[in-house]
């Protein structure tokens, strides 16, 4: 890798077998309005095209686009090897088969400039393969540019854990890293960098563009969701050690939020019977060891209004069977 000063933005690109996708990734990275980047793009033991897709990029971005081979090891993994090799002040992350607006990274590099914040988030939003947007993700309705933590804690539960849609200070990640070998790694590490931070930028543009492949909608979820769970211990082991530890309200409503309504959400996908009733049965170890009662569960707002209030008629009548354990009656309901 050529020596290049004074980089602002690493964006690290993992990649396994996204062949289809690829290109208009990284055409929406090499056409960034922002100077001074670089692209780490990790191909994570690929066995279909991506390699020569990267090859040809590298030759006609030499000073942009730098590829990487290595072992398969996840998308964990191939994050932690960027992280490793990127020597941006700045770090962020874009999935292989998504893509980003062009003014994303300089926007939101010059939020963090502007308001010394270690992370910028921006909004997403789902679109098809046709690049239909199928819907908006609005991650921190009617907050200004800047956040100070200290003083908009409820941002901790409220917010979407994705890492994709975030601007770091590379110093967040001194001595943690994304955890090798589990699924739902964001949940897990992305609390935890929040928690270091004094000042959060946001703005309200929709940059990044979040495929939903057609392949990955039909896949039922398994008891890999129990992942989920876990790394909601991990983050609260972690707030509990933070400057944070006396705002208990802020870590039960995260608890709620991902522990409950983001674990109840993926147990709508799974399939399996026993699976479905196992993970019922975490759920409610989880909820009893962390003390969560059901009024709150259902009183839980999020960024001030009710979160159950405003579900779908559906989605509400899952959350509340799913809360009462009748659970015979959600799995009629799941497969209607």
């Amino acid at each position: 890798m050529s020596e290049k000063l004074n980089i602002k933005v690493s964006i690290i690109v993992p990649v396994y077998n996204v062949e289809l996708y690829l290109e208009k990734c990284l055409l929406s990275l090499v056409n960034q309005t922002l100077q001074d980047i670089e692209i780490l793009v990790v191909n994570d033991g690929s066995s279909d095209n991506s390699q020569q897709i990267i090859e040809k990029f590298q030759q006609e971005y030499p000073d942009r686009i730098f590829g990487f081979i290595k072992e398969n090891g996840g998308l964990s993994d191939a994050r932690n090897f960027g992280i490793d090799r990127a020597r941006g002040e700045f770090l962020g992350f874009v999935d292989s088969d998504d893509y980003v607006s062009e003014s994303m990274f300089e926007e939101m590099y010059e939020l963090a400039v502007k308001h010394q914040a270690e992370m910028t988030i921006c909004n997403l939003q789902k679109v098809d393969e046709n690049g239909n947007v199928t819907q908006k993700l609005t991650q921190l309705p009617g907050f200004p540019e800047k956040i100070v933590l200290e003083n908009n804690l409820s941002v901790f539960s409220d917010i979407s854990y994705f890492a994709c849609n975030k601007l770091f200070k590379k110093e967040l990640f001194q001595n943690k890293r994304f955890k090798k070998g589990i699924h739902f790694e964001d949940i897990e590490l992305i609390p935890q960098l929040l928690l270091r931070c004094r000042v959060l930028a946001f703005t309200p543009s929709y940059h990044y563009q979040y495929l939903e492949r057609q392949d990955s909608i039909s896949k039922s979820h398994t008891t890999k969701g129990l992942d989920i769970l876990k790394a909601v211990e991990t983050v609260s082991e972690s707030f509990n050690q933070s400057r944070f530890s006396y705002h208990s309200k802020a870590l039960k409503n995260f608890q709620i939020l991902e522990g409950v309504y983001t674990f109840l959400a993926y147990l709508a996908f799974v399939r399996t019977d026993s699976d479905f009733y196992r993970m019922s049965e975490g759920l409610d170890r989880f909820i009893t060891v962390n003390n969560l009662k059901i009024k709150d569960i259902l009183q839980y707002k999020r960024f001030g209004k009710n979160y159950l209030l405003s579900l779908p008629l559906k989605k509400k009548i899952y959350y509340i069977l799913s809360l009462f354990k009748l659970r015979r009656l959600v799995r009629i309901l799941i497969n209607q």
